[in-house]
């Protein structure tokens, strides 16, 4: 919500990288809601988190949903700044405010049908085989269909744009090289990219790898509920504390380590003292 109302707060939201960035915001907002949501359902009745029930149906779609938007827009970005710095010397490829906008609409509509499928009857509610152990009532298929595809998405796709981000750099930074300018701006942003890169890896593959894991062990389990619990269960939990961990982990990434923020937030804050 910091990261929303001071982007929004300032003339940043009408750059293309801030709609994302803002955009990413709400993502991490949807997934931490959905994931307050589940855990009230835990705490009043932990029997239908278990053995699913249909109340569980509409907080996993929305948690379906919010992850597939964060995933998405995490692709956008790096596709933004690929095209930003690969194309920076080309005006009629640069990425316009009406383009981070198509794809901000297009990641949540895709995100949205996806997420949606089980509540419009993909689902394993009056099916006895082929049931979700972790997150019933979703069925195993719909579950491989989700994660397998957009695994391979939000890992493949950044890492070819932040190498070639990486690459790109250097290659200009020896040509000025050879040329005899200066190289520090080059290498800076070169070691910034790297960083971020680095960090945005690591964090996905401790947030999401666990839960692929329990994807897994869903399609190849053939034991019921009860010879499972509750060690199944409590990496099941696990694992959605990594994701919500990953929802505070993105606005740091992105957001509150750029240096133009920290004087705006304080900024807004003194703002709201005077008015006060």
């Amino acid at each position: 919500c910091t990261v929303i109302f001071t982007r929004m707060a300032t003339k940043d939201l009408h750059k293309p990288i801030s709609i994302l960035f803002c955009n990413l915001a709400f993502s991490d907002l949807f997934t931490s809601f959905s994931g307050f949501w589940i855990s009230m359902l835990f705490i009043t009745d932990p029997d239908i988190t278990i053995f699913g029930s249909k109340d569980m149906l509409a907080p996993y779609a929305l948690y379906t949903m919010s992850i597939l938007s964060t995933i998405y827009n995490l692709v956008s970005i790096g596709i933004e700044r690929y095209l930003a710095v690969a194309e920076s010397m080309r005006t009629r490829h640069r990425v316009a405010r009406n383009h981070s906008i198509a794809a901000v609409l297009i990641n949540w509509a895709l995100a949205f049908f996806l997420g949606c499928l089980p509540l419009m009857g993909w689902n394993c509610l009056d099916m006895k085989k082929n049931l979700s152990v972790l997150y019933s009532p979703f069925c195993v298929d719909y579950l491989i269909f989700i994660a397998i595809p957009n695994v391979v998405v939000a890992f493949t796709i950044p890492l070819f744009t932040y190498l070639r981000i990486i690459i790109i750099l250097r290659k200009r930074k020896l040509r000025m090289k050879a040329c005899g300018q200066a190289t520090g701006t080059y290498k800076s942003a070169e070691i910034q990219v790297a960083r971020t890169s680095i960090f945005i890896w690591l964090l996905a593959l401790i947030s999401y790898v666990p839960f692929f894991a329990g994807v897994i062990f869903d399609a190849t389990n053939h034991q019921c509920h009860a010879d499972l619990y509750p060690g199944v269960y409590i990496f099941r939990n696990c694992t959605a504390m990594l994701i919500t961990m990953n929802c505070l982990g993105n606005p740091i990434i992105y957001t509150l380590k750029a240096k133009t923020l920290g004087p705006k937030l304080k900024a807004l804050k003194c703002l709201s003292t005077n008015r006060a």
